[in-house]
């Protein structure tokens, strides 16, 4: 018991806001105790709700782009106050309304909630003066917004710091992974044993590579985003020092994975002489190195960069020219020697990345302020997604279609009966329904316990209460703690979110015992009607569009496939960032599809495996594919057959990517990907085998082992690139099979 409260308080610290609490509670808190005091309690409720519902958008990011989430949400909310007022003198007129403005906050997330809740608000109020209503509530929306964005002149760039910290911090551990792999003992006897304690896990379980890589793939990602968000920076000719951060870090993150690759080859391939300490230390000091540089980042250039150079890469460059020497002499075999020197190779690269992201940090971060800009908005595209979404039956479609008529029906029962308190019924099905079956069922059950708890509660404190400023000192504590501890938990939220909204909504005529028991009972129907609506209701639609997601995914990675070629031919000289990033989110989206089809009512356990294989041996392909173009950069040499393998490839992958529009299944008798590219592997040993034998007899001929030819730059290239290829075919092929499978179960 102790052990469970200690990780929910951990869970707690870690995720809570206190600061967003306070700053909410303060801007309704006051308005309440103010009208209270002066006698203009309904006045000072009407600017505490509308400070309410702009909290409730809950704005993250830089400072620049909450303000503009903000703008829109102060805008919305005085304009819906002030139509749901022009509402409140009818019972059906809402009914008509506010479901289409529900409907519009799911398919519009700048819009939210926040229009639906401004005008039901407003309509299910006393008919009073509706310009009133809308200057009343957009003054509490200025207030919450001013409070949000007081820190703005000094906290301006924390958002990106925090992001661009994370992101060395990522690629860190993602270096981590690789030092600890290079030597590290067979793990898989230990794979059997059930561990729970997690100091011990971390000592007898290397790190996931591939999940430390696609953490930092995400966190550059993320920081991306976020640095896009600044709009100062836009309108310049030369990149930001945060961008060049940025790139730099990428730049470690691909190296990062070409070193992994080649370690995996040598592995195979391994020099009689040691290396792996050496190598294995280096790449933990590149690591460590880096954190530094996020630990300045993150202190605003407090914390110690370290030094510049490093004495373990130092060593491991004079234990790789040692192996070098041997092999000139030859006391070792080439290929492995081959595969030493780009081991140093890539280790140098990091080396060189991380000096030069250590000189942009030494610098500073910094940033000139730009005009402020309105939130942009292009009718075009949103009117083509919309056209398409209704076409295609798209989940988004379903999923506010859904919401619609569920808005509809609660609204309208709520109008058919003249329940008073009718719109708590509407509020629990709008913000419980959800995309999946199983995302739904979660936030109902903590809707209804935490609203019954709540409920339970502001009973007992309207009850007890002895007056207004009273009730304002309440609810400026139960507004700290529900907005500090929403991002932790929906029942924490609907728990002490249920009697601040009681409170603010009839704040001038404090409910009883029995107003408590009907919105129970009406969040229990609300609870119900949601229920039916996700169990009765068309399907999501996530599993109809699977064949297109698996579709796209093959293309897009083909696609990537062919760019990779084009470097080893020379068309290119590196890998398109946007053909790397296209690839990602196409293997994000299967992801995304995997993780809702986890949330069904009865989860296909199989086909949910099938697409986890998928997404692995995506993000293993598209990182062999980085591998081979790294391992390419240099002048072009005799490749051999590696550019006709690629090609086949692609070919394989669109070929699939064709046979999923076909609703037949695929033929069971037909030759597997891996058995048709066993031939051109084939040929790559031979091709292999033939420029060893070419080098040696170079070697013989008078030519000096130091000397770099033609012959023995192919020797180092196709010996680092072999066994990539070799892995990038089966895992290529895991994605093609997998894919049929995952699309032929789905029919």
């Amino acid at each position: 018991m102790l052990q469970r409260a200690g990780e929910a308080y951990a869970r707690i610290g870690g995720r809570a806001a206190p600061m967003y609490g306070f700053a909410a509670a303060l801007a309704m808190a006051v308005p309440l105790f103010v009208g209270a005091v002066t006698g203009h309690g309904a006045q000072g409720s009407m600017i505490a709700l509308g400070a309410y519902l702009v909290a409730l958008r809950a704005p993250e990011g830089p400072y620049g782009a909450r303000a503009r989430d903000l703008a829109v949400g102060v805008l919305v909310v005085a304009v819906g106050s002030a139509f749901g007022g022009l509402l409140s003198e009818t019972a059906w007129l809402p009914v008509f309304v506010v479901p289409p403005l529900i409907a519009l906050g799911v398919a519009v997330p700048r819009i939210g909630s926040t229009a639906g809740l401004a005008v039901l608000l407003s309509a299910v109020r006393p008919p009073s003066d509706v310009i009133l209503i809308g200057i009343l509530e957009l003054i509490g929306g200025l207030i919450i917004a001013g409070l949000l964005l007081a820190p703005w002149p000094a906290r301006r760039l924390r958002p990106l710091r925090a992001a661009l910290s994370e992101t060395a911090d990522a690629v860190a551990e993602a270096l981590d992974a690789v030092a600890q792999d290079v030597a590290a003992p067979d793990g898989s006897p230990l794979d059997d044993v059930e561990l729970t304690d997690p100091d011990l896990l971390a000592v007898t379980r290397i790190p996931d590579w591939e999940a430390k890589r696609r953490a930092a793939s995400e966190s550059l990602t993320a920081a991306r985003a976020t640095y896009a968000l600044y709009r100062s920076g836009r309108g310049r000719t030369e990149p930001t020092r945060p961008e060049r951060l940025i790139e730099a870090l990428g730049r470690v993150l691909h190296e990062t994975v070409t070193l992994q690759a080649v370690l995996e080859a040598a592995k195979n391939y391994p020099p009689d002489r040691e290396w792996q300490e050496e190598a294995q230390t280096a790449i933990s000091a590149l690591a460590a190195r880096l954190r530094l540089l996020s630990g300045a980042v993150a202190s605003a250039g407090e914390a110690p960069l370290g030094r510049e150079e490093s004495a373990a890469v130092r060593r491991m460059g004079r234990a790789a020219e040692h192996i070098r020497r041997a092999g000139l002499a030859g006391d070792e075999d080439l290929v492995a020697v081959a595969l030493i020197g780009q081991v140093r190779r890539s280790i140098d690269r990091i080396t060189g990345e991380v000096a030069s992201t250590r000189r942009l940090v030494a610098g500073g971060l910094r940033f000139g302020l730009g005009p402020p800009r309105l939130p942009e908005f292009d009718p075009a595209p949103v009117w083509a997604r919309l056209r398409r979404a209704v076409a295609t039956r798209s989940p988004m479609f379903r999923q506010v279609s859904r919401v619609f008529l569920t808005a509809l029906v609660t609204m309208a029962l709520a109008a058919a009966l003249d329940l008073g308190y009718g719109h708590w019924m509407t509020i629990t099905a709008m913000l419980s329904l959800r995309a999946t079956y199983g995302e739904t069922v979660e936030r109902l059950v903590q809707r209804v316990g935490g609203t019954a708890a709540g409920s339970a509660v502001a009973a007992v404190i309207l009850t007890l209460a002895p007056g207004p400023p009273a009730i304002a000192v309440i609810v400026f504590c139960f507004a700290v703690a529900g907005f500090a501890m929403r991002a932790v938990n929906f029942a924490y939220w609907a728990l002490f979110g249920t009697p601040l909204a009681m409170m603010l909504l009839d704040f001038s005529t404090p409910a009883d015992w029995v107003t408590a028991g009907e919105r129970i009972l009406l969040t229990f129907a609300g609870t119900i009607i949601a229920y039916l609506a996700v169990r009765l209701l068309w399907p999501a639609g996530h599993l109809e569009r699977l064949p297109v997601q698996l579709g796209r995914l093959l293309d897009r990675h083909a696609g990537l496939v062919r760019a990779t070629a084009d470097v080893l031919a020379g068309e290119r000289v590196r890998l398109p960032h946007d053909t790397i990033v296209t690839a990602e989110r196409s293997a994000e989206a299967v992801a995304a599809t995997r993780t809702r089809l986890g949330h069904e009512r009865v989860p296909d356990t199989e086909l949910i495996a099938e697409l986890e294989t998928v997404v692995d041996a995506a993000h293993r392909t598209r990182d062999r594919l980085i591998t081979v173009a790294k391992l390419s950069r240099e002048e072009a040499v005799d490749t051999g057959p590696i550019p006709e393998i690629l090609d086949r490839l692609a070919d394989q992958l669109e070929e699939t990517a064709g046979l999923l529009e076909d609703p037949e299944p695929p033929d069971p008798e037909a030759a597997t990907p891996a058995e048709e590219m066993s031939e051109e592997l084939a040929d790559l040993d031979t091709h292999l085998s033939k420029l060893t034998r070419r080098r040696r007899a170079e070697i013989t001929s008078g030519v000096g082992r130091d000397e770099f030819t033609p012959l023995r730059h192919a020797l180092l290239q196709v010996s680092g690139t072999r066994h990539t290829i070799r892995m990038l075919r089966e895992d290529a092929g895991t994605v093609i099979e997998s894919s049929l499978t995952a699309a032929g179960s789905r029919r």
